[in-house]
């Protein structure tokens, strides 16, 4: 697992007049920080909005780790009182299950000094604090694929799209997508998934297309299937087909209908032992200005209402927030996989091996 050490740019001064007749006295001690994140282009953009400015200008020193998002190491660092993770970007249904659970640090906005009501947070979540919003969407190749697929209905549609598809391996997106090509509103969807007969529909529906998936576990993944030419489309956060566009010269195109929300949020896993220096972090990156400086290094939506005027207007039309982007999207599910994650895994994972 990687890391990376961001020095603060400045050193602890000890004065030096009588130095010869004074004993030695030791260096002042450096404010430190562990930040954890995703990887990948987020991590990257991160760095360079967040994490430096904040060591620059606060003196803090930060060292990076990354994680696959879920809570199951947070929940044992907490429960052996070993927590050597301070700050964590979390994805908003492991965030409300940690909440829930006792293992994350009830935010203090008062503390915090920032304004609740200035931040997109439909779950309510009383132990994060909005970091960034990306989405779960469906990309294909112009060059491979000129009438490329509109809608979702099109990611089931072997006839009209034949060869493979490249899919997250997980019930989570998948399950909804498969009830809206069934037919369901994208309203409904959850209501119908919180039924035996709404999961049995899910997956009949992932059956029709079962063999002509290729199932990829790390955001890199997606791009690279593409790329390669191993699918016709895949499953993919905005943030890397963006950076796919931009960086490597691709020309994927996305497809917006009923997007999924994938909503981070900052947490402080209970009992770091530097929640001020924590707090001072989220507080930085939780600002408009902070916000909005993350879009130019990836288009995910930022939580801070305030920043959205701050945002380059270039960048704006890749948000996943855009307009033009919000034509049929799918309302967020934290809440609901925070309740059916462990259930609807189980499941998923003997319908592979079946």
């Amino acid at each position: 697992m990687s890391k990376f050490v961001i020095r603060a740019s400045f050193l602890s001064v000890v004065g030096l007049t009588g130095v010869a007749l004074a004993p030695a006295k030791p260096a002042l001690a450096v404010d430190q920080l562990t930040i954890v994140s995703t990887g990948g282009a987020l991590q990257q953009a991160q760095r360079k909005a967040l994490f430096e400015p904040f060591s620059n200008t606060s003196g803090v020193r930060i060292t990076e780790d990354e994680s696959d998002g879920g809570a199951a190491k947070i929940r044992a660092m907490v429960d052996t009182k070993t927590v050597s993770w301070d700050v964590v970007d979390s994805g908003g249904g492991a965030a409300i299950q940690m909440c829930n659970e006792g293992v994350l640090e009830p935010i203090d906005w008062k503390k915090l000094g920032v304004d609740r009501s200035k931040f997109t947070d439909p779950d309510e979540m009383d132990c994060g604090v909005p970091s960034q919003s990306a989405a779960a969407v469906i990309a294909y190749d112009k060059e491979k694929l000129p009438n490329g697929p509109q809608a979702i209905a099109d990611l089931f549609d072997l006839k009209k799209f034949p060869g493979k598809r490249g899919l997250y391996k997980s019930a989570a997106y998948n399950l909804e997508w498969a009830l809206i090509a069934d037919g369901v509103p994208v309203k409904d969807v959850y209501k119908v998934l919180g039924t035996p007969e709404g999961v049995d529909r899910a997956f009949n529906k992932l059956d029709t297309i079962k063999r002509n998936v290729i199932w990829w576990t790390s955001g890199a993944q997606a791009p690279q299937l593409l790329a390669d030419g191993q699918v016709v489309m895949t499953v993919a956060w905005n943030g890397r087909i963006y950076d796919a566009n931009k960086n490597s010269g691709k020309h994927f195109q996305i497809i917006w209908d009923a997007q999924q929300p994938l909503r981070d949020y900052w947490v402080i896993p209970k009992g770091t032992r530097h929640l001020d220096e924590a707090y001072k972090f989220i507080a930085f990156a939780a600002s408009a200005q902070a916000q909005a400086d993350l879009t130019r290094y990836i288009p995910y939506a930022p939580g801070n209402k305030d920043a959205m005027a701050l945002v380059d207007s270039a960048i704006l039309p890749d948000l996943p927030t855009a307009p033009q982007n919000l034509a049929n999207p799918m309302m967020s599910g934290a809440t609901f996989w925070a309740e059916k994650d462990h259930e609807l895994r189980q499941r998923f994972t003997s319908w592979l091996t079946e």
